[in-house]
C-alpha cells in the first residue's frame, strides 16, 4: 500500500486529494494544525479513512516528526496562506508559510525520507505582469502580490533541491481552480454564495473589485489528478494545469446571476474598497506539456462550474 503525506489537507485541494488518492488504495496523512476553532467542514466524511499528524510548514522539527510518522511514498505540498489580498496585510507571514515553509518541508524529507516524491503547489500568480499569453512553463515570473513572490520562491527551491540532491521533486503551476469547497473569501465563492444569498432574500447586494480582471478558471476535483500524475513519472518535471480559457470575473457574475434568473446589474455594486494595490489583469494557461504527457485535460466547463457552485451555495443557504 503507498503512503502519502499531505499538508494542507483541510483546504478545497487537500480534500479532494484524499478522496482522490484513497479510492487510488493509499494510506493518507494529513498535516493538520493546532488551533482554537479547527475549521475541518471539507474532509469532516474522511474521518476515519485519513490519520492526521499536528504540524506546522513554519516549524521544521514538526515537519521532520511528520515525515517520521507518515514515511510516505509521495509527499503533496498544499498548504498555504492561499488568500492573495490577505498576503498584502499579512506579508511577513505569508513569506514564512508559503515561502519558507517549503524549505522546511524539503529539508524535513532530505533529512528523513529522501526517497519520496514531492509536489509543490506552485501558482499561476507567479506569472502576475505576464511578459506572454498564453502562460507556460518557460514563462518568465513578474509576481505582483507577496502571495505570488512567495510562491516563485518556494516553486524555485523545490526546483533547486531536484537539481541539487537528486530528489524527485515539481511543481505543478495551476491556475485558478474552483470548487464548492473553496473559502467564501475567494472571489468565486463570494459570488456563488451572494447570489444564493440574494436569491433567497438574505442579500440584497454584492461588492466586487475589479470586474475585468480575467482568469482561467478549472474546477479542482480535476486539477488534483494532475498533481497525482506527475508524481507517476519516471522524470520529475513541473507542469501548467489549466483550462486554457479565459473569463472576466464579470463574466462568472453574469452566469450566476442568470442561473437563478436574475440580472446582476441590478445587485452588484464595484467598490474600490476590494482593488488590490497590484493587480494582475489577465491569466491564462497552455498546458500543452501536460496534455502530451500525462494525457491531462479537464473535464468540467466553465459553466458547469459556475453552476456547480451555486447549486452548492443554495443548498447550504436553503438548509441553515
Amino acid at each position: 500500500m503507498k503512503r502519502a503525506l499531505i499538508t494542507g489537507i483541510t483546504g478545497q485541494d487537500g480534500s479532494y486529494l484524499a478522496e482522490f488518492l484513497l479510492e487510488k488504495g493509499y494510506k493518507v496523512y494529513g498535516v493538520k494544525r493546532r488551533t482554537a476553532t479547527p475549521n475541518e467542514d471539507n474532509i469532516v466524511h474522511l474521518k476515519g479513512y485519513i490519520e492526521f499528524i499536528s504540524a506546522d510548514l513554519a516549524d521544521v522539527s514538526s515537519l521532520i516528526n511528520a515525515v517520521k510518522i507518515a514515511k510516505p511514498d509521495e509527499v503533496y505540498n498544499l498548504g498555504a496562506q492561499s488568500y492573495v489580498a490577505t498576503s498584502w496585510e499579512q506579508a511577513i507571514f505569508t513569506s514564512q508559510v508559503t515561502a519558507m515553509g517549503v524549505l522546511n518541508l524539503l529539508e524535513a524529507i532530505r533529512l528523513e525520507y529522501p526517497d519520496a516524491k514531492f509536489y509543490q503547489a506552485s501558482s499561476s500568480e507567479m506569472f502576475g505582469k505576464v511578459i506572454e499569453t498564453p502562460q507556460k512553463e518557460s514563462t518568465p515570473f513578474h509576481p505582483r502580490s507577496p502571495y505570488g513572490v512567495s510562491k516563485v520562491y518556494g516553486h524555485w527551491i523545490t526546483v533547486n533541491y531536484r537539481e541539487s540532491y537528486d530528489m524527485y521533486t515539481c511543481s505543478g503551476i495551476l491556475f485558478n481552480h474552483e470548487s464548492p469547497r473553496r473559502g467564501l473569501d475567494f472571489v468565486t465563492r463570494k459570488i456563488t454564495n451572494a447570489v444564493a444569498n440574494i436569491y433567497l432574500g438574505n442579500q440584497t447586494e454584492l461588492r466586487l473589485g475589479n470586474l475585468e480582471a480575467k482568469r482561467d478558471w478549472g474546477y479542482a476535483g480535476d486539477y488534483v489528478e494532475a498533481m497525482w500524475m506527475m508524481l507517476q513519472q519516471e522524470k520529475a518535471e513541473d507542469y501548467v494545469i489549466a483550462t486554457g480559457e479565459t473569463h472576466t470575473v464579470r463574466e462568472f457574475v453574469e452566469h450566476a446571476f442568470q442561473y437563478v434568473g436574475l440580472d446582476w446589474k441590478e445587485y452588484v455594486v464595484q467598490d474600490p474598497a476590494f482593488m488590490r494595490p497590484a493587480e494582475v489583469d489577465l491569466l491564462l494557461g497552455d498546458c500543452t506539456k501536460a496534455k502530451q504527457k500525462l494525457g491531462w485535460e479537464p473535464s468540467t466547463t466553465f459553466k458547469n462550474l459556475v453552476e456547480m457552485m451555486v447549486d452548492h451555495d443554495l443548498n447550504c443557504v436553503k438548509n441553515t
